[in-house]
């Protein structure tokens, strides 16, 4: 068993479609629009076969994100080695990307970053 996709609705699909697709080699499919319920989504493929859903439609409630909460609270990406990970974080930073932790060596032994992205969701960035 694995999982098949993770998916996400998003306030501005184009933008988080970019951000994906520029740091972390996201490539996306044409697009799915339904023009009755006007929903839209594109499923981002990663190197590895993992994919994500990005989605939006009108009238989604956009709750406040805090960085302790139950449920979902990051995807993590695994980019190779821990200079990527400095220069991925780095070039975020750069970029004007919140980086709330790291680069690090976590207590349970994980090379790590973790950036706020577009909308407040997380990204952890790790080896």
């Amino acid at each position: 068993m694995k999982i098949e996709h993770i998916a996400m609705y998003v306030k501005d699909l184009e933008k988080t479609k970019t951000f994906f697709e520029t740091y972390l080699n996201a490539r996306a499919n044409a697009g799915y629009h339904n023009p009755k319920t006007d929903f839209r989504s594109y499923f981002l493929s990663f190197d590895d076969g993992a994919r994500l859903e990005i989605m939006n439609k009108p009238q989604m409630q956009d709750s406040s994100k805090v960085l302790t909460q139950t449920g979902y609270i990051h995807i993590a990406f695994s980019v190779g080695s821990k200079e990527k990970v400095d220069e991925l974080t780095a070039k975020l930073k750069e970029d004007g990307y919140e980086i709330i932790s790291g680069p690090r060596i976590t207590g349970d032994g994980y090379y790590e970053s973790c950036v706020v992205e577009i909308e407040g969701n997380q990204i952890e960035i790790t080896v």
